[in-house]
């Protein structure tokens, strides 16, 4: 059974080759590559499309974010069209947004920022509908990386 694989920020920005954010970029796309192969289901969380056009809008000269925005744009646009490994995810509703809202004091009090706690809230839903398989977040980020549940049996 393959995995399942919600994207975080820091892998986005290196996939779309974000100039001073993309340090690995071909070591990620290597990783891709073998996710890819192994036909691992590949989320694109809201927060991780949010977080990217954020770091890309306060990124180089107006020229160099423009071209930057573009391949994002472009990405982004084909997930949620279904012509991209990246399936979107996380489109909330004002209920969840309040659940969310409510634990963010706790979880910023440990130095994570909401983004975090959406992802995290994302993996939680992904590992009760995908219980006989991994469901993890692939980050360069040690506390999201932490992320990584076995498949039940």
């Amino acid at each position: 059974m393959t995995a399942v694989c919600l994207l975080d920020t820091s892998i986005f920005l290196e996939i779309l080759n974000i100039p001073t954010k993309a340090l690995q970029h071909e070591a990620i796309l290597e990783q891709l590559g073998e996710r890819l192969r192994l036909r691992e289901t590949l989320f694109l969380p809201m927060a991780t499309i949010l977080e990217t056009g954020n770091h890309i809008g306060q990124n180089g000269d107006g020229r160099e974010r423009r071209a930057c925005a573009q391949r994002f744009v472009e990405q982004v646009n084909a997930a949620l069209a279904g012509g991209s490994p990246f399936k979107p995810i996380s489109f909330l509703t004002a209920k969840e947004m309040a659940v969310w809202l409510a634990e963010f004091p706790q979880h910023a009090a440990t130095g994570s920022g909401l983004g975090d706690l959406s992802i995290i809230h994302d993996w939680n839903r992904l590992c009760s509908l995908h219980r006989g398989q991994r469901v993890y977040i692939w980050s360069l980020d040690a506390h999201l990386s932490a992320f990584d549940r076995a498949p039940e049996l």
